[in-house]
């Protein structure tokens, strides 16, 4: 197994691409720390199909935008545990506002849970890490709109910039001490996020003929590839970002 012994954080762990990341790292023998900040009841269905798996998996209630809850997060992983291994800072949400249309509410909410809580929760995992001393890995799930604008939804891509920047800067700054930041960017994705374009039947055959895959992704596609990075087959890959678009970013229709 690819993950065999690894301990592996994923925030928003329990819907989603959290959720897909957290079946598909168990699967490979990681022990999973699912965080989550409602919905208790789903992440208890999630980790009983881990368990019923064979894999290994705890959930612990944090609110990512609270920098304790994330210290709590990353202590009890140890606690149970034994140590860290990978962070996978995934949690995110959006305002489908523009800049004219947002209110200060809706943008500290989302700078809160997608920047501050990668930020922080990094923080946290990367001096368990130089505690361990011997390295680890911190994955974020960004976004194509980290450097792709999408209009009437500033807040979001403003966030998703700013996970783009973490990556490079503290990725560059942990670099000596062995602790690596990779950035994900996901493209258009079946999960919930996305639910009112999946439901249109309009909208998504638009959005699936601007893709060159001429599809949406599948959560799981996602989580596929935080296993391979966290598998250690890429051990020579920090700060910068692996983009899983299906091509959206460089369609073009034509001249």
């Amino acid at each position: 197994m690819l993950l065999e012994g690894k301990t592996i954080i994923v925030t928003g762990g329990n819907s989603g691409i959290g959720e897909a990341i957290s079946l598909a790292a168990a699967k490979e023998g990681a022990n999973i720390v699912i965080d989550y900040v409602a919905h208790p009841d789903e992440t208890k269905e999630l980790i009983d199909k881990i368990t019923d798996a064979g894999g290994k998996a705890i959930g612990v209630q944090a609110d990512v935008s609270k920098a304790d809850d994330l210290h709590t997060m990353v202590k009890k992983a140890v606690e149970t545990y034994g140590r860290l291994d990978v962070l996978v800072n995934n949690a995110g949400i959006e305002t489908r506002t523009s800049l004219l249309e947002t209110t200060e509410e809706q943008y500290e909410k989302v700078m809160a849970v997608n920047m501050k809580s990668a930020f922080f929760a990094s923080q946290f995992a990367a001096k368990q890490f130089i505690d361990q001393g011997d390295g680890g890995l911190i994955l974020n799930i960004s976004s194509v709109h980290e450097d792709w604008p999408m209009p009437g939804n500033t807040p979001y891509c403003v966030s998703k910039g700013g996970m783009r920047m973490l990556a490079r800067t503290a990725g560059v700054e942990l670099g000596p001490k062995g602790i690596r930041m990779v950035n994900i960017a996901p493209g258009a994705i079946d999960t919930p996020i996305n639910k009112s374009t999946v439901e249109d039947p309009e909208k998504l055959k638009e959005l699936n003929a601007s893709i060159p895959l001429g599809r949406m992704a599948e959560a799981s596609e996602i989580a596929d590839v935080v296993v391979f990075l966290a598998s250690g087959k890429a051990a020579y890959m920090t700060a910068t970002t692996v983009v899983v678009d299906g091509g959206i970013m460089q369609g073009s229709v034509g001249l």
